[in-house]
């Protein structure tokens, strides 16, 4: 894979939430992490893996702090580096990814939608994803394994409901699960598609979708699988965050060194 041709490359970072889980009383983006913003750690991280011609950053509407934050990095970019966008986020995370490519320079072949909580993503994943879809994927997807046994669960009625909430139902096969992260890799006209195919959905379709890929399962179109990583996670909590600051302060150090 690695002989293939690079196609061009916008990445679309989302980076529009609102962070209350955090605690912060900021947009997650801003959040400090290791004495900057995660947004600027997402940001390094894209840069640094050298797969975008064009970063798009989709932002919380009005906000004027992280815009600034986004111009100084732009002003680091000034010697060279990707093309860096600024848009502002829509009502849901579907809407700011549709108001990212509609900011993608006309040229783009293929777009990685990344969150920007995935903040310490290594550059390898970058590159795994962006070498699949130049080998001819539509759709590409970093994984990892499933370490937990997963059960289904519905709510409990009846006598059940003395005991507890939620009875099992079931037990998914751990060998077939997959624990899914960004960037999540597509060919321009896969997403455009994908995305004008769910604007046909009502309110709690739309809910039931979490991210990009599935909207592209919904068109019958193979989504490849390739090898995320454990640096990758979401900061979501509090607990997220004291794991990341974690790994930027233990022997793991730069993002870059573990594949």
């Amino acid at each position: 894979m690695s002989d293939s041709k690079p196609l061009v490359t916008g990445v679309i970072v989302v980076a529009a939430g609102s962070g209350q889980r955090l605690g912060y009383g900021m947009p997650k983006a801003a959040v400090p992490l290791g004495g900057e913003p995660i947004l600027m750690h997402a940001l390094r991280g894209i840069v640094a893996s050298g797969v975008a011609s064009q970063v798009c950053v989709v932002l919380p509407a009005g906000d004027e702090g992280l815009r600034r934050l986004c111009g100084g990095f732009r002003d680091e970019l000034a010697d060279g580096g990707p093309l860096l966008t600024l848009v502002d986020g829509g009502a849901t995370r579907a809407d700011s990814v549709r108001a990212g490519v509609a900011a993608l320079m006309d040229g783009t072949e293929a777009v990685l939608v990344h969150d920007a909580a995935r903040a310490l993503t290594p550059e390898s994943v970058f590159h795994r994803v962006a070498e699949a879809l130049a080998a001819g994927a539509a759709a590409v997807i970093p994984v990892l394994p499933v370490v937990d046994t997963i059960k289904t669960v519905a709510a409990t009625s009846g006598e059940g409901s003395v005991f507890a909430p939620e009875v099992v139902t079931g037990t998914a096969r751990r060998e077939e699960l997959r624990a899914v992260q960004t960037p999540q890799g597509f060919t321009l006209d896969t997403l455009v598609q994908a995305h004008r195919s769910a604007e046909g959905l009502d309110r709690q379709q739309s809910a039931a979708v979490t991210d990009d890929a599935m909207l592209v399962e919904m068109l019958g179109t193979p989504v490849y699988a390739v090898r995320g990583s454990t640096q990758s996670l979401k900061i979501t909590t509090p607990l997220d965050l004291i794991f990341a600051e974690g790994l930027l302060e233990g022997p793991l150090g730069a993002r870059w060194v573990e594949g």
